[in-house]
C-alpha cells in the first residue's frame, strides 16, 4: 500500500503476480472496512510516513503482520523512471516477497507516546531559542550593549531590557516576544512534568542519569529513540542508528577514506547526545580527558561529536549489561533523581531527616567527589599518553600500491 495524506493505493501480490486493488481513503472507517476484506494470513506493506503508525494500528488486528519499509533504503522507488502510486505499491510488494525490503522497527504504544512528548518538548525549546535570538537581534540592530546580567530574560535582565532606548515598534515587538516566552515556559513545564511522571519508575532512565552530562530530558530522549536495546546487537549498530558513524568511501585496492558523520537516523537523539557531550566535556572525568585529547588534534567541534559517539557506546553497554556508570558522582545522581521526582509532582520532604540528595548541597562532599573524578581523568590520560599513530604494515602497503612492490 502506497499511502498518502488522503488515500492509499493498494496492490496485491499473489502467486508471483501483481493485481491492482484500487484506492482506500485514509480514514479510520475506510481502513477498518479494508482490513475486514483481508485474510488473517495476509501481510500489509507500507512505507514510513507521518501517518504510517496510525495506519499500522488500524490494520494490525485484521492481518498477520504490518511491515513498515524504510524509505531511505528503498532505492528502487526513489530512482524509478516510471513512478506512480500503483508502481510504488507494486515495488514494495515485490521487494518484500523477494526478501529484500528494508524494514523499520515499530515501537509500542508507550514508546510512541514518549517519542511524541520528547518531540514536542524539542520543538518548544527550539521556538524559545528562536524568540530569544530575535530579541538579541533587535538590541544588536540599535547598538545596545551586552546585558550585564547573567540572563537577559530573568527578573533583573528584563528590568534592564525595559530601560533600553529602542523605537516604539521595537518595544512592542520585545514585549510580544517576552509574553510568548512566558507562555512557552508554561508549556515546557507541563511537558517536563509529563515526561517525569512517565519515566519516574523506569530503571533504564535512572541508569542513564548516572552518566555525567545526561539529564532527564536527554535520558528520556535517548530511551524514546532506542526503545528496546536488544534490537541493537553491538554498540556500532546504535552509533549508526543515531547517524554518528563516519562516511566511508573505498573501491578496489584503494585506501578507505573516512569523511564526516552520516547524519542518517534519529536527528533529535543525535542533537541531544551532542548537547550532553558539551556538558560532559566541562566536568572532570574520563570524558573530559577524551574531549581534550581529540580537541588537540581535530578541534572542539569534532571533539564534541566524538564525545557524543563515546556516550552512545557507553549507553549501549550500560543498558545491555544493566550496570550504572562506574565514575558516577553519587550526590549529583541523587540530585538528578530528586529533581525528577519534584518535576513529577512528588511532595517535598520537610523535617530534620536528610535525604539522599543532601550531599549535593555540601561543598566539601561535592569537592570530594570531584577529586575522585579528577583521579579517573588522570588515569585515562596516563593510559593513552603512550599511544602513537602507527604507520601501515608492509603487507598493507603492498595491497594499496601493488606496482610499488613488483
Amino acid at each position: 500500500m502506497d499511502i498518502h495524506r488522503t488515500f492509499g493505493e493498494v496492490v496485491f501480490w499473489e502467486d508471483g503476480r501483481l493485481r491492482h486493488g484500487g484506492r482506500v481513503d485514509m480514514t479510520r472507517t475506510a481502513l477498518e472496512g479494508f482490513g475486514k476484506s483481508l485474510l488473517a494470513t495476509d501481510e500489509v506493506i507500507i512505507e514510513a510516513t507521518g501517518n504510517c503508525m496510525a495506519v499500522s494500528r488500524v490494520l494490525s488486528p485484521f492481518v498477520k503482520r504490518v511491515v513498515i519499509a524504510n524509505p531511505l533504503q528503498v532505492k528502487a522507488i526513489a530512482h524509478a523512471h516510471v513512478k506512480t502510486d500503483k508502481v510504488d505499491a507494486g515495488t514494495l510488494a515485490s521487494l518484500y516477497a523477494a526478501g529484500y525490503l528494508p524494514e523499520i522497527w515499530t515501537p509500542d504504544a508507550a514508546t510512541e507516546r514518549m517519542r511524541r512528548l520528547v518531540a514536542h518538548r524539542y520543538q518548544v525549546v527550539r521556538h524559545r531559542t528562536r524568540i530569544k535570538n530575535e530579541v538579541h537581534a533587535i538590541l544588536h540592530a540599535h547598538l545596545i550593549p551586552k546585558c550585564p546580567h547573567a540572563d537577559l530574560f530573568n527578573v533583573r535582565g528584563r528590568a534592564w531590557l525595559a530601560r533600553q532606548p529602542v523605537p516604539d515598534d521595537e518595544r512592542f515587538a520585545i514585549e510580544r516576544h517576552v509574553r510568548e516566552l512566558d507562555r512557552l515556559a508554561e508549556d515546557l513545564a507541563t511537558l517536563d512534568r509529563e515526561i517525569a511522571e512517565t519515566t519516574l519508575d523506569d530503571p533504564a532512565i535512572r541508569r542513564l542519569l548516572t552518566i555525567t552530562g545526561v539529564n532527564l530530558a536527554v535520558a528520556a530522549g535517548l530511551m524514546a529513540a532506542i526503545g528496546d536495546i536488544a534490537r541493537f546487537k553491538s554498540p556500532q549498530k546504535l552509533v549508526s542508528y543515531f547517524g554518528l558513524n563516519p562516511r566511508v568511501h573505498q573501491s578496489g585496492l584503494g585506501a578507505a577514506h573516512h569523511g564526516r558523520i552520516s547524519k542518517v537516523g534519529r536527528s533529535h537523539a543525535r542533537a541531544m547526545l551532542v548537547e550532553a557531550a558539551w556538558a560532559a566535556a566541562k566536568a572532570p572525568g574520563p570524558l573530559h580527558a577524551f574531549f581534550v585529547r581529540i580537541r588537540a588534534r581535530r578541534g572542539h567541534q569534532v571533539a564534541a561529536v566524538a564525545v557524543a559517539r563515546k556516550l552512545t557506546v557507553l549507553c549501549w553497554h550500560l543498558l545491555t549489561k544493566e550496570e550504572d556508570y562506574l565514575w558516577a558522582r553519587p550526590s549529583l545522581v541523587a540530585h538528578k533523581v530528586r529533581s525528577m521526582e519534584l518535576q513529577a509532582g512528588k511532595p517535598q520532604k520537610k523535617g530534620n531527616s536528610r535525604g539522599p540528595a543532601y550531599a549535593y548541597n555540601v561543598r566539601e562532599l561535592r569537592n570530594q567527589e570531584m577529586r575522585v573524578a579528577e583521579q579517573a581523568q588522570k588515569g585515562y590520560e596516563h593510559f593513552v599518553e603512550a599511544w602513537r599513530p602507527r604507520p601501515p604494515k608492509e603487507r598493507a602497503r603492498g595491497r594499496l600500491n601493488p606496482a610499488r612492490h613488483e
